[in-house]
């Protein structure tokens, strides 16, 4: 099987790793990749928002199956071009994206699915805004209707901030607040079926402690053992089947990765939001506990036939990511800074570095012509995965290795997967 990747992020390295420890996948390819994508997959300089030009790129190599990994390429419908040129691709349609591209549409078919979710409202102007606050009451959820990469929501106890925010969206969600910790669940769909992976929890926020602005993810782990057993099959009964009925009833069935964004509420899990979408870096734990081939099940997926393949299966212990950030992230991104060490974490045993914002440069000032440097090239630069006999093992493992990477500027959380494990950030810190 040949597989082409669409994007150039943290999920997308993930995937490819993945992907590559396939036995049934013979060949990887990623558009456009990073240099750490690079090292498994050939790498072709294609814009991942070009649905065309990826189908044609498809097409080219003779793939059997496309990944699309991003959102943005997701809702602006690369994913129909694919299918439109009779290539598999695991990704939801335009139509189907919207449970990420629009806020206000997921809660319309969480509303007509019987999902469980905070309550909420949508709003155009400031007087509905206001009203909203003043009706769900503080802490304030404003949520930005449109793509933010992460970052278009604010939780906040103050309704000025929560005001501010509103009025620089064409249009937002208020919702009342979700008290309890938050979790992650990917479940890959063929539009009928699901098949749920091990679920995760990421740290969103810049600062330890969850303090400071929303990013798009500062680190994760899983598998989580503070999550009560029968949690997952509640929310596939509740959340997932009844999400993918709806989504049938409306003429866009769901077929990629549904991110269903939950918090264990005193009254049980509840939706947060919908992706549509891995994500990241909350996929990266998981992915590297998966022990059941990946490129399997997403062709499956793919071709609507997912009953036909077995659930996927993980390894036992514990996986965690801590995302190494540039200088002025999430605000900013400071770019060009030299990144040093990346070989030497990538060689501890049960580590790997998974490249985010990277990108190779001439280094001629070293007297070799064909040397170049790794250098920071986004916000979330790199991420430190490791897998361990439990969580605080993994932890450890990915700390050690983390500390011997270095750039001007970088940050990290120190408490990534942390005790108390449950309780780390509020819920509804998605965005």
């Amino acid at each position: 099987m040949k597989v082409l990747v669409v994007g150039a992020g943290g999920r997308e390295h993930a995937l490819a790793l993945a992907l590559s420890l396939d036995p049934a996948v013979a060949e990887v390819h990623a558009a456009p990749g990073n240099p750490g994508i690079g090292e498994v997959a050939s790498l072709h300089d294609v814009d991942p928002m070009d649905g065309a030009a990826v189908a044609a790129l498809a097409a080219s190599i003779g793939a059997d199956l496309v990944v699309v990994g991003p959102e943005a390429p997701l809702v602006a419908g690369v994913a129909d071009a694919v299918r439109e040129a009779g290539i598999s691709v695991f990704g939801p349609s335009r139509d189907a994206a919207r449970l990420e591209g629009s806020k206000a549409f997921s809660k319309d078919v969480m509303a007509r699915a019987g999902v469980p979710t905070a309550g909420s409202r949508t709003c155009t102007t400031a007087d509905e805004v206001a009203a909203a606050l003043d009706a769900f009451g503080a802490p304030h959820v404003v949520k930005d209707d449109a793509l933010a990469a992460g970052k278009g929501v604010v939780v906040t106890n103050d309704r000025d901030e929560a005001l501010a925010h509103a009025a620089g969206c064409e249009r937002v969600v208020v919702e009342e607040f979700l008290d309890g910790p938050e979790f992650s669940l990917f479940v890959v769909c063929d539009g009928e079926v699901g098949r749920p992976l091990q679920p995760a929890q990421d740290f969103k926020r810049i600062f330890d402690g969850g303090r400071g602005p929303n990013t798009g993810g500062m680190g994760s782990y899983s598998p989580l053992p503070w999550l009560p057993d029968g949690t997952v099959e509640l929310v596939m009964e509740q959340v997932v089947g009844p999400t993918l009925a709806e989504m049938r009833r409306l003429g866009a069935p769901f077929v990629g990765c549904l991110y269903v964004g939950l918090a264990l509420t005193a009254t049980g899990p509840r939706v947060i939001e919908f992706n549509c979408r891995f994500g990241d870096p909350d996929v990266q734990p998981v992915l590297a506990l998966l022990t059941s081939p990946l490129g399997e099940l997403l062709r499956a997926a793919a071709e609507g036939d997912l009953g036909s393949v077995p659930a996927p299966t993980f390894a036992d212990g514990a996986a965690v990511s801590v995302v190494l950030a540039s200088a002025g992230y999430p605000e900013t991104s400071s770019k060009g800074d030299v990144v040093r060490g990346v070989g030497r974490a990538n060689g501890v045993n049960d580590v790997d570095v998974i490249h985010a914002g990277t990108s190779l440069v001439d280094a001629p000032e070293d007297g070799d012509p064909g040397h170049r440097h790794l250098v920071t090239a986004g916000g979330r630069v790199l991420a430190v995965r490791a897998v361990g006999y439990d969580v605080e093992d993994a932890r450890t493992r990915a700390y050690a290795a983390a500390d011997l990477i270095t750039f001007d500027g970088l940050q990290r959380r120190s408490d990534i997967a942390a005790e108390p494990l449950g309780v780390v950030e509020g819920a509804a810190s998605r965005g």
